[in-house]
């Protein structure tokens, strides 16, 4: 591994500028693995049962490392989606409010991407610059340009076009996540229902999820880009304006002093 985790995260929070660190999200498959990783890092644990999102503030916000059992994971959904739970007639009827009737909710609940049952002991996340493993999944919480950018690189680092996102009903983060880490595929989807007034997210982020064995590759598309270009073209360095670059770094939305014959950068016409 050429970058280290560390300079992946602030490579991305600097270019992209994100919001929040980049989640290290990490499945432990047995006893061994759990044992190693508590060896390796420094972790906490929740208090009380909480939602896999809302150990995920602690990650994204705080910067901390948080190691997850299904005694603390308080939402049956993501337990269902970590292969911690099967598919009962109770979860059927808490995902009816978004359907028809019970029988899509039950179908829709089955076709939703599912670790296999009981294959994980415990689920680690953690910020991306402390991961102290491989992780499973990077996951975003960002806005829809550094989305964009995020899936730009992605198909250039991994030759993949077109994308094609999942979504998936009211299983954003942890269905999405374990979408990823099965199919070994980017993904992007807006969040769940309950997202905002749960507590879970601030602005409505989008949420991106990239397999955590091609998270480097991406960055170094990432920076290649920016060597190339010197930028990540989030926005034309030193100009915050949207627009700035609408064709070709080729200006277009530009205001003027009255009487100013100075060229437009970009082309250099006046």
């Amino acid at each position: 591994m050429s970058l280290t985790y560390p300079e992946m995260e602030k490579t991305l929070m600097e270019s992209l500028r994100l919001y929040h660190h980049p989640v290290a999200i990490t499945f432990l498959a047995s006893d061994d693995d759990v044992k190693t990783f508590c060896q390796k890092t420094n972790y906490v644990t929740p208090v009380k049962p909480l939602t896999f999102c809302q150990w995920e503030i602690a990650a994204r916000m705080q910067g901390k490392t948080v190691l997850g059992t299904v005694d603390k994971l308080a939402c049956t959904n993501a337990q269902v989606s970590f292969g911690w739970r099967e598919i009962d007639e109770n979860e059927v009827k808490t995902q009816s409010k978004y359907c028809v009737d019970l029988d899509q909710a039950r179908r829709f609940l089955e076709s939703k991407p599912r670790l296999p049952l009981g294959s994980v002991k415990a689920v680690a996340v953690g910020p991306l610059g402390q991961a102290v493993m491989q992780p499973s999944v990077v996951h975003f919480y960002c806005d829809s340009l550094q989305a964009y950018h995020l899936a730009v690189d992605y198909m250039a680092a991994t030759d993949t076009h077109p994308l094609r996102p999942q979504i998936f009903m009211s299983s954003s983060a942890c269905g999405g996540s374990a979408f990823t880490y099965l199919e070994k595929m980017f993904n992007y989807c807006p969040p769940c229902s309950g997202s905002y007034n749960a507590g879970k997210t601030e602005r409505g982020e989008s949420n991106v999820t990239i397999p955590g064995s091609q998270i480097e590759a991406v960055v170094e598309r990432l920076l290649a880009r920016i060597a190339k270009t010197g930028s990540s073209a989030v926005t034309r360095p030193g100009d915050y304006f949207p627009g700035a670059d609408i064709c070709k770094n080729c200006p277009l939305i530009i205001f003027k002093k009255e009487g100013d014959t100075s060229a437009c950068a970009g082309c250099g016409k006046k």
